[in-house]
């Protein structure tokens, strides 16, 4: 029987750190192992060979220009399966600070007498402007969630994104409550898959995976109450990473 070619793997950048993909370099020979089931043909980080001949595009970073917007469309129409990875790419990620305020302003910050020769728009995820297939959150991503969507991404199957919040991780890793410490947590309402990652590591949750699709408002505004602080302080934490879905959170939680 003839045996079935790979498929072809292209990672492209938008605007982001590229620390996702750092993340993919350094899964060591978990990435060798991957490397048997598809070919990687365009990886910047690992490899200065590339080709334009790809099924599968995985795309780190958000779309903030003109130039982004076209491009990216192109991507797609090329690639069988588009994959965003990381929070850039997911949910605008960092880029969304921009948002808070206006384009010109924002340039001015930026660039200062360049700004008049800038070309951006406000930031946005992926999905905003094409369809994608499968989503990995998290800044950055985390491995082991990497290797399911690759697995189910070969079998064929759907990958669903958990939509339970990370407070449910923490309790299975039985962590301390990061409230328990005085300090406010995004746990409660962000969507769960990274098992917790922040939390196990003596830091706190800062809602890089983006808003649960129900979020338990009412639980979150006990917990505040419990430990004393503010809407506005978590809020102010929340848009760190989700400005760029910024109607949604001011909908769900206004």
């Amino acid at each position: 029987m003839k045996k079935q070619p790979k498929p072809r793997v292209a990672f492209f950048d938008f605007t982001d750190c590229e620390g996702c993909q750092l993340q993919i370099a350094n899964m060591g020979t978990t990435l060798l192992e991957l490397t048997q089931l598809v070919d990687i043909v365009k990886f910047r980080e690992i490899m200065s060979e590339e080709a334009e001949d790809y099924d599968i595009a995985i795309i780190e970073g958000a779309i903030s220009t003109d130039n982004d917007v076209k491009r990216i469309k192109k991507i797609r129409e090329k690639a069988k399966v588009l994959i965003t990875l990381g929070a850039c790419a997911a949910i605008g990620g960092v880029n969304g600070i921009k948002n808070r305020t206006s384009l010109e302003i924002a340039k001015q910050r930026v660039y200062g007498d360049m700004a008049g020769s800038i070309n951006t728009i406000n930031a946005m995820p992926v999905h905003k402007v094409v369809n994608v297939d499968y989503i990995i959150n998290g800044c950055p991503v985390y491995l082991p969630e990497v290797i399911s969507v690759f697995k189910c991404l070969l079998m064929g199957k759907p990958y669903v994104v958990p939509n339970y919040p990370v407070c449910a991780e923490c309790k299975m890793n039985e962590n301390v409550c990061r409230y328990e410490k005085d300090e406010e947590c995004l746990g409660p309402v962000t969507r769960a898959g990274c098992n917790s990652w922040c939390i196990n590591n003596g830091n706190k949750c800062y809602g890089c995976r983006g808003l649960l699709e129900n979020p338990p408002i009412d639980a979150a505004k006990d917990i505040l109450l419990k430990y004393g602080l503010t809407l506005e302080e978590v809020l102010g934490r929340f848009t760190l990473y989700n400005d760029s879905m910024g109607e949604k959170y001011d909908k769900e939680f206004k």
